[in-house]
């Protein structure tokens, strides 16, 4: 968790700097049970731990926003599944690839999605629209 720690003072630092933050990536965590297809198995699993997922309430907590959450609240949209098991076949998934955007940028936001009709990997792209 140190990582995340530390990951935040920076984020802190760049927005005191007067600069927006827009972060996207694997952050390997489901935030809430909406963001996989089994939330109630997977409670005790890495990427589900109720102390990784307080770190992202931690972190909005400071100012920014999940931005596929300000246009969809939508169950079943998932960026990840598991290769072995044909997961994606079934869209028994987890969303863990993110955008957040901190408050004052998010206004700019047009659309958050996720393509998941694209393959080539276990995750799909997510994306932002900015106007």
């Amino acid at each position: 968790m140190d990582f995340y720690d530390t990951f935040l003072a920076y984020a802190e630092k760049t927005r005191q700097d007067g600069k927006h933050v827009v972060v996207c990536g694997d952050v390997n965590t489901a935030h809430k049970e909406i963001d996989l297809a089994r939330p109630k198995e997977n409670v005790k699993v890495s990427g589900f731990l109720p102390i990784e997922r307080a770190w992202i309430d931690d972190f909005l907590s400071k100012g920014y926003k999940d931005t596929l959450r300000i246009f969809n609240q939508e169950p079943d949209n998932y960026s990840y599944w598991d290769q072995i098991t044909r997961a994606r076949d079934r869209n028994v998934g987890w969303r863990i690839d993110y955008f957040f955007a901190d408050n004052e940028f998010a206004e700019r936001l047009t659309d958050a999605f996720i393509l998941s009709d694209v393959y080539g990997s276990d995750h799909c792209p997510v994306g932002i629209e900015i106007d």
